[in-house]
């Protein structure tokens, strides 16, 4: 699909679009429109064209390669044709933000919108791109009236998952007038699926399944060390070779393993430096990265940054990585072009066990090998149990010899190992994906949405319960999960019942559970803080940070080292072992104004009941990382989060879209407006793509001959409010390390530029001898003790240390070379000077 995305095409392809609706013509122009592209319709693209250009429903369950994609903008032509609108829908808001981006460049920016919860761009366009949750939730608040005429959804296994699928198939229940396509590699027996479609919406609905991949697959099962399997695969021009693994730990520890495999020649990694050029390799992980794949192996998982791991498709897609470790994400459309799979198990953790992979689960990941118009045959191997590739080799060490045989030791499975072996991939292999499994579920909010439609709210809410995929014991279950949510919906006054007449007795907000649901909760606990208040800005913070989802490698790692120092200090204080676990149980994360919160969370619900179905969780990331001065990199280094900077990134990346869209303009201070600048800018030149990649549509890049790297992001100080913040983090880092007297610390800082530790002990002790501690609270942090004279080229700056007399007679004197900070995308600051003023 590259040259159909091509900006020359993209006003052709749109102008093709008939005035009038005729099938047999957007059948012709359609199937023209790709021939001439290099994309002859496979016969199952065929069948499913003339289905939809038909009016049917369809459900495409054909193997990942042939072409689902396709079908899916043929669908998207044929509605918009019709003068409809039609809805894509994934699973991930990384998918919805691709497609969103593949389409403009079809269909062009006025014909295309995304609404992904946080996210929403020219949301009345014709074409609109979204997680499955946001049209569930429209479709339960306007129902038949929902603006839609036909939908995509895709990944639609996803249908059988158990805590999201509802979102699935709400939309088929209360869409009767949509025409659908639904869309997976693994649905397996679909048949009552298609005759449920066909009575509500009284459309045919065709099945288009089981057909031969465009590109065949070739299934073995390797005994032999991985290692020896990758070279083998190597060596048989096998690559690129994707090695699955169901952690991110181990798939970054194969990768490094591997390093001790000659990958490339030094004419490919010359290739790769090149294509790689100034990229920034800014953190602890990036750095790793660096160095994998400058010898030709990558990296893949979702705890990754956004811009590593599309430097890795990039890379991968010019064919410059011969291996890549990853986890099983690549199973969810993940663009990696791949030649061959090699799972390293065919077991996983599952949140709650360890078990074997469901049908479903390896034949979605074993997909992905094979690359249609480039490779033949795609190869897809599973690993040997780690005891069973080792007893193999002892075997075969042995020979024929009979006595060294009955010598062998052979080792045991590890304890708690779940059996698996040949047998099982054999049974995979041959296996049809299991049948999709309704889990259909009512919250208050979905009750919400469905009274706020109005008409006879009581056959909605029947219809819902007892019209679903459910069996008829869990529609009861549901019946009395609904009424108990209508009696506390009654019992809060949020719902009136006048003669029969079932309504809300509140405004619902338009986009009312598409985005952050807490936010009507934070909004009336923003006003129960003081402006006034010396920590107003970083409170304000706190409320927006406990209504958004929890970044849980985060506040492990804060609790971790929480209760780290507590047993510590338990210790000094002489405090016996089992009193020790005792107390460590109550020591958790950060959690700034909990009592506070919860308090007003209570007096909140007892109203508004509905918000019950979200959790309030107070917590501190953005506070602490402020708090602590640090940059993006010292933040993920401090806590060791190094696999999962990406889970940070969006975390910070929800709270400044949260801050800027949910605080009131008249509750924003002028230190308020510094920190969310600042938040925004941190994220910006971390990964531009989050913020900024919307800009990007007016001239989207197309050219196959681009750099592989994604652009840099704008010049650091090009926003002077938020990098003025960036310094004053800086300066009042040193701060903190000198009222704590690290001067290893300072040092490691500001040791290049002559300020070595024993420079800083030297310089602060006179002030020692006059003071006996420096401030480090919210007034030692303010604007006003931080002196900034700007420069084009470069700012000097006195940070006024905060002495108990309040004297403010010692500073810390810097100079802030500008063109550096915006190579370098942080503050770099050079300390000039410590002393008295």
């Amino acid at each position: 699909m590259t040259d159909a995305g091509r900006p020359n095409d993209r006003a052709p392809f749109a102008a093709l679009i008939p005035s009038s609706y005729d099938p047999d013509e957007v059948y012709d122009i359609f199937t023209t429109w790709a021939s001439s592209r290099g994309l002859p319709l496979y016969p199952a693209q065929d069948e499913s064209l003339i289905e939809i250009v038909s009016g049917n429903n369809l459900i495409l369950s054909t193997p990942t390669g042939s072409g689902k994609s396709l079908v899916a903008i043929a669908a998207h032509f044929a509605a918009l044709a019709q003068g409809g609108r039609t809805f894509y829908t994934a699973p991930l808001k990384a998918l919805v933000s691709e497609k969103f981006f593949a389409l403009v460049e079809l269909f062009g920016p006025e014909n295309v919108g995304m609404v992904t919860g946080d996210s929403s761009v020219n949301a009345d366009a014709p074409i609109i791109c979204c997680t499955a949750e946001i049209l569930a939730n429209m479709a339960l608040r306007h129902g038949h009236e929902t603006p839609v005429d036909q939908v995509v959804m895709d990944e639609f296994h996803f249908y059988g998952d158990p805590e999201r699928g509802w979102a699935w198939q709400v939309p088929l229940l209360m869409l009767p007038a949509v025409q659908f396509i639904l869309m997976s590699a693994t649905l397996g027996d679909v048949t009552e699926l298609a005759a449920d479609l066909t009575r509500r919406t009284g459309r045919q609905t065709a099945e288009v399944t089981g057909v031969d991949r465009p590109v065949p697959l070739h299934f073995f099962y390797a005994i032999t060390p991985v290692h020896e399997t990758i070279e083998e695969l190597l060596s048989t021009n096998q690559a690129p070779v994707y090695v699955v693994h169901f952690s991110q730990a181990a798939a970054l520890e194969r990768a490094q393993a591997l390093t001790s495999v000659k990958i490339l020649s030094r004419e490919k990694r010359d290739e790769i430096a090149e294509a790689i050029g100034s990229f920034r390799f800014t953190t602890v992980f990036g750095k790793t990265l660096s160095r994998l794949v400058r010898s030709g192996i990558g990296v893949h998982h979702a705890g990754m940054l956004p811009r590593y791991r599309r430097l890795v498709e990039q890379l991968a897609q010019r064919g410059l990585l011969r291996v890549i470790c990853g986890t099983d994400t690549l199973g969810v459309g993940i663009n990696v072009p791949i030649r061959t799979v090699l799972l390293s198990a065919l077991t996983k953790f599952d949140g709650t066990r360890m078990r074997q992979l469901s049908a479903r689960e390896f034949h979605q990941i074993a997909g992905r090998a094979g690359r249609a118009g480039f490779d033949t045959a795609g190869t897809v191997m599973v690993q040997a149990p780690e005891h069973e590739s080792e007893n193999a080799k002892a075997v075969e060490k042995a020979g024929d010899d009979p006595k060294k045989r009955r010598k062998i030791v052979r080792k045991k499975a590890p304890e708690g190992f779940v059996s698996w072996g040949e047998p099982s991939f054999n049974r995979l292999v041959d296996a049809q994906p299991e049948t999709l499994t309704s889990h259909m579920q009512l919250t208050a909010a979905m009750m919400i949405n469905l009274i706020g439609r109005g008409g006879d709210v009581f056959a909605a809410v029947r219809k819902l319960v007892f019209d679903n995929h459910e069996s008829r014991s869990r529609q009861y279950a549901l019946a009395r999960r609904a009424l108990g949510i209508y009696r506390t919906l009654r019992a809060a006054g949020v719902v009136t019942d006048e003669g029969g007449d079932i309504r809300l007795t509140i405004d619902l907000q338009p986009n009312f559970a598409l985005n952050q649901p807490l936010s009507p909760f934070a909004l009336a606990a923003f006003e129960l803080l003081d402006p006034a208040s010396s920590s107003y800005a970083l409170d304000m913070i706190s409320v927006l940070e406990a209504t958004l989802d929890d970044p849980r490698p985060v506040l492990s790692q804060q609790q971790f080292l929480a209760r780290g120092e507590a047993v510590a200090a338990m210790k000094s204080d002489g405090i016996e072992y089992d009193a020790r676990m005792e107390l460590l149980e109550q020591v958790t994360h950060p959690k700034p104004l909990d009592e506070l919160l919860h308090q007003a969370y209570d007096t909140f619900a007892s109203s508004q009941p509905w918000i019950r179905d979200f959790e309030l969780a107070p917590k501190s990331v953005v506070r602490d990382m402020y708090e602590r001065a640090m940059s993006f990199a010292e933040f993920t280094g401090h806590y060791k989060l190094s696999r999962s900077e990406g889970v940070v990134l969006r975390y910070l990346s929800d709270a400044f879209r949260a801050a800027r869209q949910t605080i009131p303009d008249e509750a924003k201070t002028e230190e308020l407006r510094d920190l969310i600048e600042w938040l925004g800018e941190l994220v910006r030149q971390v990964d531009s793509s989050l913020l900024d990649e919307w800009e990007s549509l007016i001239n989207p890049a197309a050219d196959p001959d681009a750099p592989v790297v994604p652009p840099a992001p704008p010049r650091l100080t090009g926003n002077p409010r938020a990098f003025r913040v960036l310094v004053r983090n800086e300066l009042f880092r040193r701060v903190q390390l000198a009222a704590l007297e690290h001067y290893d610390e300072l040092g490691e800082l500001d040791a290049e530029h002559g300020w070595t530790a024993n420079a800083w002990a030297d310089a602060l002790d006179s002030y020692w001898a006059e003071y006996d501690s420096i401030g480090t609270g919210a007034d030692a942090r303010s604007s006003a003790m931080l002196i900034i004279d700007e420069d084009a080229a470069e700012w000097r700056v006195r940070q006024i240390l905060a002495d108990p007399h309040a004297d403010h007679d010692w500073a810390i004197t810097a100079t802030v070379d500008l063109a550096e900070s915006d190579e370098l995308g942080s503050a770099v600051v050079r300390i000039t000077g410590v002393g008295q003023l």
